[in-house]
């Protein structure tokens, strides 16, 4: 079974729509007590992180997942969800996230690209990596977002992708924390295989 924690910032139903699918049994819950008992966590997320951080502190999920992790648990962070788990982020000034990966959110500067970044972009896997089991080298996955993740420890991560004049972290794995920055419920095939990789490990 896998847990997805609603916190009123996550794009519940499609995660949930992803693992039905793929026949995994998962449920959907803004209750941080039930979390307890759970292998396997997920924590999706969009939307702004000062928000977000400040909505996981006050529901309980925070000391929830942080506690879960403690105890050896699994945990995916999605989009937000992967920013949420380093220890800092610049958006609107500065937030403090979860910490359980050291490193900060940075927003993307470009004169050339777009920003935010939205739609199909190649990954480009940097270690050999639960999550990717399966999947080809530079396979697409759909993206949005305006920030990245930059890990402390080069080890923690997983992937990179090029975006904005730079390669930036796209998904991390460390310690049974795993984290992807695109949306791998949206990712067709490729992504369904990111979920259905992290529910069996």
């Amino acid at each position: 079974m896998v847990f997805i924690a609603d916190y009123g910032a996550g794009n519940l139903r499609s995660v949930l729509k992803a693992f039905e699918y793929l026949g995994v049994k998962a449920i959907v819950s803004d209750d941080p007590a039930k979390l307890t008992g759970y292998r396997k966590v997920i924590l999706p997320g969009v939307g702004a992180f000062g928000q977000a951080i400040e909505s996981l502190n006050a529901s309980g999920f925070t000391e929830a997942v942080l506690e879960h992790v403690d105890k050896g648990g699994q945990l995916l962070g999605i989009c937000l969800g992967m920013q949420l788990l380093l220890a800092e982020s610049e958006e609107m000034g500065a937030w403090k996230g979860m910490n359980l990966i050291p490193g900060k959110v940075r927003h993307f500067k470009s004169d050339t690209d777009k920003i935010p970044q939205i739609g199909w972009n190649s990954v480009d896997q940097q270690k050999e990596s639960i999550l990717f089991r399966g999947i080809p080298d530079h396979s697409f996955f759909y993206f949005v977002h305006s920030y990245y993740c930059e890990p402390e420890a080069p080890d923690a991560v997983a992937a990179a992708t090029w975006f904005a004049g730079k390669n930036f972290c796209s998904a991390i794995e460390k310690n049974g924390i795993f984290a992807v920055q695109f949306h791998p419920e949206k990712s067709s095939d490729a992504g369904l295989q990111v979920l259905k990789n992290f529910a069996g490990c």
